[in-house]
């Protein structure tokens, strides 16, 4: 398997007036080219700072971290703002769309930076939200709006797809339409995907589980067999 990203003993310490709290602890993990991983961990396991260090939007205390051939490692910010408008594509709890602007409009935003952008219309069109494309936020659902924040996030095509609680704010029906979407980015365009979550049933989704506990990974289930979403017990 070709690795695109690699992280080896990330550690993170923050200073609150005189203590310091480990949010990670030499975490390490790599994720390899296509591949989809889920990241189990109960809140404070450290799962949303490690992905948020993998993802450039904050910087190690120590360890290594490499994407493809770039050190990451000691990065200044105008080279972690270059890999992340390059190579990364983040979809969050919330999905901060520009309320006054289209879902082509929301997506065409990132179109316009970007390096080798897709349509917005096929971005959309790829989440199932062809027949959306000239509707404003508040005229789509939670779950619709959060497919079109994962159609801004894979417009620009990058290499990585980070997913912090995509489903945290939605029911579980809508979830499983969320999750199909993003089941379907990494199978069509073979962007490594990672997905945080506290719902275990996610895992049977991914190529490989991995569990973080007390700011690192405490062990790695690898899934022979991705089963269809449909087949989850919700």
């Amino acid at each position: 398997m070709v690795s695109t990203l690699m992280a080896r003993n990330i550690t993170k310490i923050y200073r609150t007036g005189e203590v310091d709290v480990h949010a990670l602890r030499g975490a390490s993990l790599d994720l390899y080219e296509g591949e989809l991983v889920v990241m189990l961990g109960p809140s404070g396991s450290g799962k949303s700072t490690l992905l948020n260090i993998i993802g450039g939007l904050d910087t190690a205390t120590s360890g290594k971290l490499r994407f493809r051939d770039h050190q990451l490692s000691g990065a200044d910010e105008s080279e972690l703002t270059r890999f992340r408008r390059e190579h990364v594509g983040f979809v969050f709890q919330f999905y901060n769309l520009i309320p006054s602007l289209t879902a082509e409009e929301n997506v065409a935003l990132v179109t316009e930076i970007a390096n080798r952008p897709l349509d917005p219309v096929e971005a959309l069109e790829i989440v199932g939200l062809g027949e959306r494309v000239h509707h404003f936020p508040a005229q789509l659902s939670g779950g619709e709006q959060q497919r079109v924040a994962i159609a801004r996030a894979i417009a620009k095509q990058p290499e990585i797809l980070l997913c912090d609680e995509p489903t945290g704010a939605l029911d579980s029906k809508t979830g499983l339409l969320v999750l199909e979407a993003i089941d379907q980015v990494n199978r069509e365009l073979g962007t490594t995907t990672a997905v945080i979550t506290h719902n275990t049933v996610i895992g049977s989704m991914a190529d490989r589980v991995l569990h973080i506990a007390d700011g690192t990974i405490a062990s790695i289930e690898e899934n022979a067999m991705r089963r269809p979403l449909a087949e989850l017990a919700w």
